[in-house]
């Protein structure tokens, strides 16, 4: 496929944050662009605001002419639209250039200088890092983010197309379609076990991945994992390794360890030994693009967030309120350990959201374990986005299985009530779900009623 033919693109599924990205990168390039959503969202709300058009409606009826000509149209969707979608099947049936996603952006960024950053955690917080320390250090980069970048407000970074950044989803193998010059895994845990069955599969895909990274690339790994390249940790014997971790008035300061040097003194605002990590692995990749390593170590103390990633929503002196995306057991406890050592001898009330009927099968008893640590725990019901339901799998059976005397399934009419009756020190909500779009409806509560 050859993007010079193409003047239309049509998105199915064009309000996910991957999807939203691919079709502001196509209208910056000067195509005509539209596509559909089930569901009106802030991100369709600023793709219509960049004349972006967007229905809601699966009805191939609001497909205009224009988008309709076989020979200059490309469709792109993503894997969680249902197979039965009308407007999907009308351009399949109809000889049209369909592809996924992760085909689209493996074309785009296979002439550049590509930096993949892979791994079930943490994928977005890093590749968001490294786009922020390539820009800072002035090199020519074009971002497809997973999560809105609070550097740049966007998902979407174009500040030139020599390098690209994107992120290697694993989800339905979708990392197979890139060719990295540079790759970063940052964890190999059990997830999406839905598609890939068992652990050990999903980890042969993270291996098919790295035959990918193209001749003379490198690969980064986390300390520990079962692959061989160029380690990073907070661990002895790494290659890039973070050393003498103090905090000072909430940000960290600590020496970090090159495989040439020592820089000292660096700062980073972002709590989490996870996000240290994340941090630490971008600064590793950012290296490979020439910048200076003094630069990159200043731009890390100018890292802002992520939206939905450990982000703080009301700091008061006698009240906190984070959000996090956290939607895996081990998401959830790195996020109880950053607040434990950052707000030490605090109470903390955790909301959660599900996210798929099959994660919350499948990892029912970490899920528990994960959310006992917490003081208060409300639990929302299981958001299924893609699925279908399975029999006996519900919120109310992994309350149960959560040891904690303070825990209760919410709703969410009643969870501003809910939360406003918790006097705990600090308030975190996560999920991968629709949780999100209660933010701004939580914090504008509390905000009022402090």
């Amino acid at each position: 496929m050859n993007l010079k033919d193409i003047h239309n693109v049509f998105f199915i599924g064009i309000g996910g944050i991957g999807m939203s990205a691919l079709a502001r990168y196509f209208k910056y390039i000067d195509k005509k662009v539209m596509g559909y959503d089930k569901t009106q969202t802030p991100i369709t709300d600023e793709l219509i605001e960049k004349e972006i058009f967007v229905h809601f409606k699966d009805e191939v009826r609001l497909i205009p002419d224009m988008f309709k000509n076989v020979k200059n149209t490309l469709v792109v969707y993503t894997p969680a639209v249902p197979s039965t979608h009308s407007q999907l099947n009308f351009f399949r049936e109809n000889g049209f250039v369909v592809k996924k996603r992760s085909e689209v952006l493996g074309i785009i960024t296979r002439d550049t200088f590509c930096f993949a950053v892979a791994g079930t955690h943490g994928k977005t917080t890093t590749s968001c890092i490294l786009a922020h320390l390539l820009k800072e250090s002035g090199t020519p980069l074009t971002a497809f983010l997973g999560g809105i970048s609070e550097d740049f407000n966007s998902n979407f970074v174009l500040e030139g197309t020599e390098y690209s950044v994107v992120e290697a989803d694993e989800f339905d193998r979708s990392f197979l379609q890139l060719s990295p010059d540079v790759a970063c895994i940052t964890s190999m845990d059990a997830d999406h076990l839905d598609i890939y069955g068992t652990s050990n599969e999903l980890q042969k895909s993270f291996r098919d991945f790295v035959e990918k990274i193209k001749p003379g690339g490198m690969l980064f790994i986390r300390n520990g994992l079962p692959l061989q390249g160029t380690t990073y940790g907070i661990e002895d014997g790494s290659d890039y390794r973070i050393e003498n971790i103090s905090i000072e008035q909430g940000t960290y300061i600590f020496d970090l360890v090159t495989p040439t040097g020592v820089l000292e003194r660096v700062r980073f605002n972002k709590p989490g030994r996870h996000n240290l990590l994340n941090g630490l692995a971008a600064f590793a990749m950012a290296l490979q693009a020439g910048s200076p390593p003094h630069r990159l170590a200043e731009a890390l103390g100018t890292f802002k967030g992520v939206q939905r990633r450990f982000s703080y929503q009301i700091q008061d002196t006698d009240f906190t309120f984070i959000d996090d995306y956290a939607h895996h057991p081990t998401e959830i406890s790195a996020v109880y350990e950053a607040i434990k050592e950052m707000h030490p001898n605090e109470e903390i009330t955790a909301v959660f959201q599900p996210h798929l009927f099959s994660r919350t099968k499948d990892f029912a008893d970490d899920f528990a374990k994960s959310l006992s640590k917490f003081d208060v725990v409300l639990l929302l019901e299981i958001y299924p986005a893609r699925e279908e339901p399975i029999k006996g799998i519900t919120s109310a059976w992994l309350l149960e299985k959560i040891n904690n005397p303070k825990k209760k399934l919410v709703s969410k009419l009643n969870l501003i009530n809910e939360i406003k009756n918790c006097k705990t020190g600090v308030l975190v909500t996560m999920g991968a779900g629709d949780i999100g779009m209660e933010i701004p409806k939580i914090k504008k509560e509390l905000a009022y009623a402090s």
